[in-house]
């Protein structure tokens, strides 16, 4: 298994972009998927980055409804783990987390990663 890290502001897992915020997320929850909240799923090998623990919700942003790279807030009221069957997992704080879809550059224009 993989070393763990500990995500203090900001944390990367693969094209997944987590970043802690002030703001508290509205009463719209994204379903749990077969137990688990799910973050995003990869394109290439149908892996997904998820969280298993109970203590973890997903919900949608009302804010930035708009913005196809935004997956919303993600709430948990202790540290979970953000586990991924390619990547190593990391520990989330219980803290309010925004959640977004990370983007590269290529020479036709920026287009949103692919895990």
């Amino acid at each position: 298994m993989k070393k763990r890290e500990r995500m203090r502001n900001q944390g990367r897992q693969g094209d997944v972009l987590l970043t802690v915020v002030s703001r508290q997320p509205g009463d719209k929850k994204i379903e749990r998927e077969g137990g688990r909240v799910v973050l995003a799923h990869g394109e290439v090998t149908g892996h997904a980055h998820a969280i298993v623990d109970p203590a973890a919700t997903l919900f949608v942003d009302p804010a930035e409804l708009d913005q196809t790279l935004k997956v919303g807030l993600l709430k948990a009221d202790l540290p979970v783990v953000l586990a991924h069957e390619e990547h190593g997992g990391f520990y989330c704080p219980g803290k309010t987390v925004e959640v977004r879809r990370q983007r590269e550059y290529r020479p036709e224009g920026l287009r949103q990663v692919a895990d």
